[in-house]
């Protein structure tokens, strides 16, 4: 098991809580990428941990892309779609 320091290093680094960062897994785990509401929903929380505010457009972009694929998408992939702007 990782300690906490280990942790609080990565907090510190990146400004996100570990906390956000498990929810967020558990949250892409679960998720049904075909469903509209629930892919906006993983988009909102990843622009948030992210600190990456972004548009109604891009978010419907992404919304989009991810649903018409229908398969799982990993957090690394919203943030660089979020991140191409």
């Amino acid at each position: 098991m990782m300690n906490d320091a280990f942790f609080k290093r990565i907090e510190q680094k990146t400004g996100v809580s570990m906390e956000n960062v498990f929810s967020l897994a558990q949250a892409f785990q679960n998720a049904d990428f075909k469903d509209d509401k629930t892919v906006r929903k993983l988009i909102k929380q990843v622009s948030t941990v992210a600190n990456k505010p972004i548009t109604k457009e891009l978010e419907d972009k992404i919304v989009e892309t991810i649903t018409a694929k229908g398969k799982s998408i990993d957090f690394n992939t919203i943030t660089d779609m979020i991140n191409k702007k």
